[in-house]
């Protein structure tokens, strides 16, 4: 067996939200599925099969363009509870072969399996035995990257989609990169890609070649780390699921939104969700932040500081309502989107009880009846339970 020094898994699902459409629908297999909002209101695309993406559909694309690009589609909206039923059971694989596993998303993810390959093997044996368990028990196919490090992981997996396996070694790092666009490197957005290409740079292996001075003079600090990527050296840490910094969702209104009221019920869904996945997590959070997006498209974060952990949907939504009424202007200016996270998560996972705190107000009594609502939804199904104020 050859052990690696460092070996680094990126794990990524192919279309995931379309292909689980096309898992629990049979007849959608080989069909353009676009999975996302309605295209006769301001919805965009979530995800889009790869026989949609041959027509020029990706995501975050309004779905109205998607339908001009492929008026055969077929528009199905989000199920998130399905999908995230799934992903905890991709997750639950993974966890199979390293605790130390960083979510990025409901399906990616990355895996240090640096310590693992005495006991399960060498990295690209390990890599397989994943795609196969992902699809013995989902039925959904995997692309997954292999590497030294996070950033080149993350390159590999997605040089072979779909349903790839591609290793890149340490040896090969430089040679792998050198022909990919400029654009493949972290940190390289829209702007400063402009400015890359307005220099001649046009490929990875370009970017190498030119002065560090002359690049920091262009873009910064960035020019610095940039060059470091195009090596291939990049230092950054697998960080478990239990350091995870955030938890956070946001919804983009179908028509833009002035009533407190309906936003105020549209915080409360997203609170509830938010606290749910914490719950699951074993994660309690100090740190409530709300997002709100104007419809002149101008955002706008706020947060405060709790004086206690919390994973009750009731701590979020009371302090992000707080933050709604007294810090947005909210109510007066037309709303687009509206989001809320938890951050600021306790080392410890105890819990805190807030000082004064009586009978029902007992944050610990708030927590426990949440939980025995959690389980009746394990059970039943997410419907099976909810709040009185959530009924419109």
């Amino acid at each position: 067996m050859t052990l690696w020094p460092r070996a680094v898994l990126h794990v990524d699902m192919d279309a995931f939200f379309a292909s689980v459409e096309q898992l629990d629908r049979p007849e959608l297999r080989g069909q353009p599925v676009i999975v996302g909002g309605s295209p006769e209101s301001r919805g965009v695309v979530c995800a889009a099969s790869y026989e949609a993406r041959k027509f020029g559909v990706r995501s975050a694309m309004p779905t109205a363009t998607a339908r001009r690009l492929c008026p055969r589609g077929v528009f199905l909206p989000v199920r998130m509870d399905r999908y995230l039923e799934l992903s905890e059971r991709i997750f639950e694989i993974l966890g199979r072969f390293t605790p130390d596993l960083e979510p990025v998303s409901c399906d990616e993810a990355f895996l240090e399996v640096t310590g693992c390959q005495r006991l399960i093997g060498e990295p690209p044996a390990i890599a397989r035995q994943i795609k196969d368990a992902i699809r013995a028990d989902t039925g959904l196919t995997a692309s997954v990257g292999v590497a030294p490090s996070r950033f080149v992981a993350k390159i590999a997996s997605d040089l072979g989609k779909p349903d790839g396996l591609t290793v890149i070694p340490a040896a090969e790092v430089r040679d792998r990169l050198a022909p990919l666009p400029v654009e493949r490197l972290w940190g390289v957005g829209k702007a400063t890609g402009e400015i890359l290409r307005r220099l001649g740079i046009s490929t990875v292996g370009q970017l190498r070649g030119w002065p560090r001075d002359v690049l920091i003079g262009r873009i910064g600090a960035t020019g610095a780390a940039l060059q470091e990527l195009a090596e291939g050296r990049d230092d950054s840490q697998v960080v478990p699921e239990e350091k995870e910094k955030s938890i956070s969702r946001e919804n983009t209104f179908a028509q833009d939104v002035l009533n407190p009221a309906e936003l105020e019920r549209e915080l409360l869904v997203l609170a509830d969700d938010v606290a749910i996945r914490a719950r699951r997590r074993g994660l309690r959070g100090r740190t409530v932040q709300i997002r709100v997006r104007y419809d002149d498209f101008s955002s706008i974060t706020r947060r405060v500081t709790l004086p206690a952990p919390t994973c009750t949907a009731r701590d979020l939504f009371d302090a992000g309502r707080r933050l709604l009424r007294e810090r947005t202007d909210a109510g007066v200016r037309p709303v687009r989107l509206v989001g809320i996270g938890l951050s600021g998560f306790a080392d410890d996972g105890g819990q805190a009880v807030l000082f004064g705190a009586t009978g029902a107000d007992r944050p610990e009594r708030a927590e426990k009846l949440e939980r025995a609502a959690d389980r009746i939804r394990e059970k039943l199904g997410k419907d099976a339970i909810g709040r009185g104020s959530q009924i419109e």
